[in-house]
């Protein structure tokens, strides 16, 4: 499909994708979004937010929803590099509170496609990394919802990077279980 390959991952509605990318002797070009190419994938989604992040080795932020109005994003890395994990949360999905996740840099140039539904977060592997991501709602900060990221029920392997570096607020957030959060609705 054009310059996009997706790869589904084992939850459902999750993609890797990998962008072709055209170089030469003055650096390179690549598309990071084509509406047409999204939705022949069966990725239909109409972004309304472009949001971008810059965080040091070490950070992490997440896991992170909103509670009345999800959020799908489209999730890269602008420089640097990241481990970026999703968490389904959908009711009735087979998968609940299962997550996967992906090594996302400036080198390989891959995105990935968390739909509505999940729990998102990302840990800072490099020295310095700017991360951008698009959304298909507008940002709510009434609405916010998270899980803490060490629930030991979802296990996520988060790479060894030493000393972890979180917001107060990610510090606080609940277990899964104390959450009791379940998405309804129709599984992309």
């Amino acid at each position: 499909m054009g310059n996009f390959i997706f790869n589904e991952t084992e939850l459902k509605g999750v993609y890797v994708i990998d962008v072709k990318t055209y170089g030469d002797a003055r650096g390179y070009f690549m598309e990071t979004y084509k509406e047409s190419d999204f939705i022949a994938a069966g990725l239909d989604y109409r972004f309304v937010q472009d949001n971008q992040s810059s965080s040091r080795k070490g950070v992490l932020r997440g896991l992170h929803f909103q509670k009345e109005h999800p959020q799908a994003k489209l999730v890269r890395v602008l420089s640097g590099e990241v481990f970026d994990v999703a968490v389904d949360l959908r009711e009735g999905s087979g998968t609940y509170g299962k997550w996967t996740g992906v090594l996302l840099s400036a080198e390989n140039r891959r995105q990935f496609m968390i739909p509505r539904g999940f729990a998102h977060g990302f840990l800072v592997i490099s020295d310095y990394a700017e991360f951008a991501y698009k959304c298909d709602e507008f940002y709510h900060p009434e609405d916010e919802g998270g899980i803490i990221w060490n629930d030991p029920d979802i296990a996520v392997d988060w790479p060894d990077v030493g000393e972890l570096i979180l917001s107060d607020k990610d510090r606080r957030l609940p277990a899964l279980a104390e959450s009791k959060i379940i998405f309804q609705g129709e599984m992309t």
